[in-house]
């Protein structure tokens, strides 16, 4: 029975500690409106999207409203565009995106998923063509973000489509110059992409859902930070065991958030993430949890261990509190929405390199990360193919959301507003590997991926 006290807890949770529901998605299957004819495949993706989340953002704001738990985003996943519109008999997949746009505009959801292509081991043709329509489609719309899957354990990495992305990845930032690049913030390169992922810009419904879900994903890194004030001078192991207990309450939120949303929709609940993601606000940092470890800043020495403590330990906490856990789940560093993380790249003291490293222990990869708008083309799938060799290696995701800001040098910064924050302009390494890009083909699966 819920006490007096935690009821109290909760309370101070939302109105001091930033905990938040960061976002309902629902997933939407389009396999159903495949046709040759692009102006009928348009309308049926249209009828569908529109027809299915048509009361979406009014149940957000209801629940919101009555159980007084911030809901900060409402989204929309869809099949991947490649997968839904490959029957078209078309080579310009633009309008698929700008159908994506106008149907997220109607409904009023923040942002949809799913102009994605697979192709950790190979494209097809409806591959290509949605690769190509990429910088243009994420122009021309304003809510549509988009993902492609390079690499996978089992697959190996298409090394051909890393050195594409750097490509596409180049021509969005240019083709939004006057945005600070802002395409390519609605942009990420996964190895090992998840299917049901409720977080953008990587979310889309995998071809393993059902025909629609709801996914939620929580929050919550300020009350992780407010409960660690009380372990100073404390073992890791009491630690660890306060970042569980914290997790544990924070999921119980999404889950009765999930499964409200649910009943009311008549939609079938798919899961809760349990990642930890931050925002701009001072007091909601992943950077600020690892520093009341004991860190004077995060990124020297010991963040990569502090971070992998906290990210086991959310796991471990929140798969208790939910039935079905699944998405990312762990804890996100993307720099521009990190007030903390901003902090430690503007001294100086927080890397790519150390970003790498971290990227081992937690959710994701390198997220939000501005560097010069002269890095090239093979520097950034050089980027891309390291993160993506971590995640084949190790069995997870991993990801490259990184914006080459165009007239941008190191120490300016790219301001995208609202949650996307503020990004300090990076170094990148001198040198070239632009030889190394250029050999194509696939590095090979892993020993250990013919595991059966």
């Amino acid at each position: 029975m819920i006490n007096t006290g935690e009821i109290l807890q909760t309370i101070e949770m939302i109105d001091q500690q930033h905990l938040d529901i960061r976002t309902i998605t629902m997933g939407i299957s389009l396999r159903d409106c495949a046709h040759p004819d692009q102006k009928v495949c348009c309308q049926k993706i249209y009828d569908k999207i529109t027809s299915y989340a048509e009361n979406l953002v009014k149940t957000g704001e209801d629940i919101e409203s009555e159980f007084g738990i911030p809901i900060v985003n409402k989204r929309i996943s869809v099949t991947p565009i490649a997968i839904a519109c490959e029957s078209c008999e078309t080579d310009d997949y633009v309008p698929f995106a700008v159908t994506l746009d106008k149907a997220a505009k109607e409904v009023g959801v923040n942002f949809i998923g799913g102009f994605s292509s697979l192709v950790h081991k190979g494209y097809t043709t409806g591959d290509r063509r949605l690769i190509e329509a990429i910088p243009q489609a994420l122009t021309v719309t304003d809510r549509v973000c988009s993902s492609v899957n390079v690499g996978s354990t089992r697959a190996g990495i298409n090394m051909n489509a890393v050195a594409l992305m750097g490509q596409q990845i180049k021509k969005a930032a240019e083709l939004t110059k006057d945005q600070g690049g802002m395409a390519c913030a609605k942009l990420v390169v996964f190895c090992n992409a998840v299917e049901d992922n409720p977080f953008m810009a990587g979310a889309f419904h995998g071809v393993g859902e059902a025909e629609c879900v709801i996914n939620v994903g929580v929050s919550g890194p300020g009350v992780v930070h407010h409960a660690l004030q009380k372990c100073q001078n404390r073992s890791f192991d009491q630690v660890a065991e306060t970042i569980k207990k914290t997790a544990f309450k924070i999921t119980r939120m999404g889950q009765l958030v999930a499964q409200e949303a649910s009943n009311r929709l008549g939609v079938p609940f798919g899961i809760v993430d349990l990642s930890l993601a931050p925002t701009p606000a001072v007091g909601d940092s992943v950077a600020d949890i690892l520093e009341e470890m004991g860190l004077s800043s995060v990124g020297i020495h010991g963040t990569t261990a502090a971070l992998a403590l906290l990210n086991d330990a959310v796991k471990k906490g929140g798969v208790m509190a939910s039935s079905h856990v699944g998405g990312l789940s762990g804890a996100f560093i993307p720099v521009s929405e990190d007030a903390g993380m901003i902090r430690a790249a503007e001294a100086g003291i927080l890397t790519l390199d150390k970003l790498e490293a971290m990227t081992c222990v937690c959710s994701v990869g390198l997220d939000m990360i501005a560097v010069p708008g002269t890095t090239t083309a093979e520097t950034i799938s050089a980027i891309i193919a390291d993160e993506a060799a971590i995640g084949m290696v190790n069995n997870k995701t991993t990801a490259v959301r990184i914006i080459p800001a165009p007239g941008k040098d190191v120490g300016d910064q790219v301001d995208f507003g609202g949650l996307l924050g503020t990004a300090p302009v990076m170094p990148v390494h001198d040198g070239s590997s632009a030889e190394f890009i250029a050999r194509g083909g696939r590095i090979p699966a892993p020993l250990h991926s013919l595991r059966n």
